[in-house]
């Protein structure tokens, strides 16, 4: 039976979807996406398919409520139906077809467990399909309607692009903006007057972050956006004296500076400052006190993206650490190292397949995080899913034949610090930075703060003759990586010939390395 239910009205509560079946739901997406769109036969045809965007709004009306609130089960049958389309797509392009052909998949995937057969991506695959030739878009460039988007090199260093369809990445940045308004920046934006949204991202447009991040915040609905680009302390100031309340989204390293560039700001333009939005990584809470000290009524969300996905999952909450995904914006799979869903509560690898990509597909991406899977949001309302950020896939210490969690030894040793010295590196450091000289065997671990003689000499005090080796070989079994744990003791990372220490560092160090966008990578290997 088809539904044809009007849609609902976003600004009322909706009510709650009746669920359906696998089979009903099933039947829905064939519905939506017919067979004759399900495999297209020729480019021309794939440039005249319709747009994804328009068949969650078609899937919106005939459940009734926004595609955001669907059940999952409908949810989960569309995107499916959409993968199916996206294999069968990618399979009229030469260089698609033998990727695909030489792991085994030669036609559309009937379920997610065949869907996984698909290779994974990495950022080598991205550059030989859509740098150069662009020998992976299955409509060619030459047709037109396309964007180029760059990336700022902060993994490798390396250039690295992507192309978008423009009908669809504007599609996109509806979508995604629709959604910030309706489950993020709602709660936050309560009081009457004008909302601002600001980004500092980017002084160029290439840069995916400053075009991509900027398309979703202008598309953010009641909002007046500024795409500032980098900001000085008058520029700032300049912008927060306007009437009514403020959210601001930049890079980590850049929200943290904005303790610095309000301090002299009057108190009404600080207390107007409702969210802070930093776009990678972690946010040390150091710099969230600081934030919270110099805007007393801030709260500090994640955005998190990348430059294959616009917007990949927003922080809703800021008492919750959970990042959501987008309905029908991408397939967010969380992997193991044989490229299979890990289960609710484990750490895996993150891969996105972007859901608007007729023209120029890229299947199962790594962007090279590690991400917790969370049992995914299903009470009235929004439902969709959930992961947590777990840090960088380099985030790792090769020491010897082991390979441990830097992300969990800077949490180890955080509290075997706290516990014998007072110190909470959580409070003082404003950077974190582990160097790793794998030929001389010795580990560093950069701290920027504040305070650097007085916080040395009370490490220097409390650890006694052991020093830095016994706290070092104390924390470290502690962070082993998942395959490798109880691999390590105190007593064999003592006996690792290894050098360790920590050394506090000045606020903004040269000797801590940072990208040339401002970025501070966890760790650096020397070899």
């Amino acid at each position: 039976m088809t539904m044809t239910l009007p849609p609902q009205d976003h600004g009322r509560k909706s009510p709650r979807p009746q669920a359906l079946s696998r089979a009903a739901a099933a039947d829905l997406a064939a519905r939506l996406i017919p067979d004759e769109e399900l495999d297209p036969r020729s480019v021309g045809q794939v440039a005249a398919l319709p747009s994804f965007a328009a068949k969650l709004e078609e899937c919106a009306r005939a459940v009734g409520v926004p595609y955001c609130e669907a059940a999952h089960t409908v949810q989960d049958a569309l995107v499916l139906r959409r993968l199916q389309q996206i294999v069968n797509t990618a399979l009229l392009n030469p260089l698609w077809r033998e990727r695909l052909h030489h792991f085994g998949v030669t036609s559309a995937p009937a379920d997610l467990a065949e869907w996984e057969r698909v290779p994974l991506s990495d950022k080598t695959v991205q550059r030989d399909m859509f740098m150069g030739s662009r020998a992976g878009m299955v409509v060619p460039i030459e047709r037109g309607g396309f964007e180029i988007v760059a990336s700022g090199g902060t993994s490798d260093g390396m250039p690295l692009e992507i192309v978008y369809s423009l009908r669809e990445l504007r599609d996109t940045y509806r979508i995604s903006g629709a959604f910030m308004g309706a489950y993020q920046l709602s709660g936050y934006f309560r009081a009457p007057g004008p909302r601002w949204l600001y980004t500092t991202l980017a002084d160029y447009q290439m840069w995916s972050s400053g075009t991509m991040v900027g398309g979703v915040l202008a598309a953010v609905p009641g909002v007046n956006y500024i795409g500032a680009g980098p900001v000085t302390a008058p520029v700032l100031e300049h912008m927060f004296s306007y009437p009514g309340a403020k959210a601001l989204m930049g890079i980590s390293a850049g929200v943290g500076y904005l303790a610095e560039l309000g301090a002299g700001m009057p108190a009404h333009a600080r207390e107007s400052f409702r969210v802070a939005m930093y776009g990678s990584g972690l946010l040390p809470q150091t710099k969230r006190d600081e934030l919270h000290a110099v805007y007393p009524n801030v709260s500090i969300l994640s955005y998190f993206a990348a430059t294959q996905a616009e917007c990949i999952g927003l922080q809703l909450d800021h008492t919750r650490p959970e990042l959501a995904a987008v309905p029908g914006l991408h397939l967010v799979e969380i992997v193991d190292e044989h490229g299979r869903a890990v289960a609710e509560g484990e750490e895996g690898e993150l891969v996105v397949t972007r859901l608007h990509a007729h023209e120029t597909p890229l299947l199962r991406l790594k962007l090279g995080d590690r991400m917790v899977r969370r049992a995914p949001m299903d009470g009235p309302g929004l439902k969709t899913g959930l992961f947590e950020f777990a840090g960088r896939s380099g985030d790792v210490l090769h020491l010897g034949d082991s390979q441990y969690s830097a992300l969990l030894a800077q949490a180890a040793l955080r509290a075997e610090l706290l516990r014998v010295s007072g110190i909470d590196l959580d409070r003082v450091a404003l950077d974190v930075q582990f160097v790793n000289h794998r030929a001389a065997k010795a580990l560093t671990v950069l701290v920027a703060a504040d305070d650097v003689e007085g916080l040395a000499a009370t490490a220097s005090a409390a650890l006694g003759g052991e020093g830095w080796r016994g706290l070092f070989a104390r924390a470290l079994p502690r962070s082993l990586s998942l395959f490798n744990d109880r691999e390590a003791t105190p007593e064999s990372v003592a006996a690792s010939g290894y050098d360790f220490r920590l050394e506090f560092v000045p606020r903004a160090s040269p000797e801590i390395e940072r990208t040339a966008v401002g970025k501070v990578p966890l760790v650096r290997d020397r070899i």
